[in-house]
């Protein structure tokens, strides 16, 4: 199955404040990781997904250094465009900003400091279909050991009940990936957000509305995945790329 009509956004804003003093002057998503800048390693995942127009949504103070590095994407086989983030209102709040690149399309967006190594054509294989066929969301999965630093989703059979965001307790082995998939109607969601305590735009409000609506399914993935927003993860990257 072709994903010749999806496209893909990739998030790469945030101030990179847990990897200072390295961000005081660079944007995190172009420190090297595994030999590469981190920014090339959504770019190969999203290609590798069949997904060749993609947005760059980042902050303005380092959208030249962004555009010096990447171009216009030729270089690695796609076609990139960039939108700046003026203000750090969240991930659902960076999404916003793809409505008129996205227009009617599907679209898979990932998070620019997520990197999956291998095992992408399983995902692309087994979980797509059901996005293009029944227009569902889809959020990407990996069963860790220590998952409450990010999003955790509970699973009952083949559903997901909740998502909760970095719990204090232990509710479940699955952490949310910075991997998802939407039909474009997450704009009139996130039109209806309201900023969580932190005054963000939270992807998981987001999609546990469409847990409500019975519309957001999951794929377990298999292969290495990690963030690279903290001096340790970044550490384990390189250990293993």
């Amino acid at each position: 199955m072709e994903s010749m009509d999806m496209k893909g956004v990739i998030l790469a804003g945030g101030t990179g404040s847990r990897l200072m003093p390295l961000t005081k002057s660079i944007n995190k998503h172009l420190l090297p990781v595994g030999g590469k800048p981190m920014i090339y390693w959504p770019i190969s995942t999203l290609k590798e997904l069949g997904i060749k127009n993609i947005l760059i949504v980042t902050g303005g103070n380092h959208l030249g250094s962004f555009m010096e590095q990447l171009g216009d994407g030729e270089e690695f086989g796609v076609d990139l465009t960039y939108k700046i983030q003026s203000k750090p209102n969240g991930i659902a709040g960076g999404l916003k900003l793809a409505e008129q690149f996205v227009g009617k399309s599907l679209f898979a967006t990932i998070l620019g400091d997520n990197i999956f190594k291998n095992n992408i054509k399983e995902l692309k294989e087994k979980s797509l279909e059901d996005v293009y066929c029944q227009r569902n969301s889809l959020v990407v999965l990996r069963q860790i050991q220590n998952p409450n630093r990010f999003g955790v989703a509970v699973l009952e059979k083949d559903k997901i009940t909740k998502i909760v965001e970095k719990p204090k307790e232990f509710i479940s082995p699955y952490a949310v990936t910075g991997l998802y998939f939407y039909p474009p109607n997450i704009f009139n969601i996130i039109e209806k957000l309201k900023p969580s305590k932190r005054g963000e735009l939270e992807i998981t409000d987001v999609n546990n509305r469409y847990i409500k609506e019975n519309k957001l399914k999951y794929h377990v993935y298999d292969g290495f995945w990690s963030d690279a927003g903290t001096h340790a993860s970044i550490q384990k990257c390189n250990r293993e790329l």
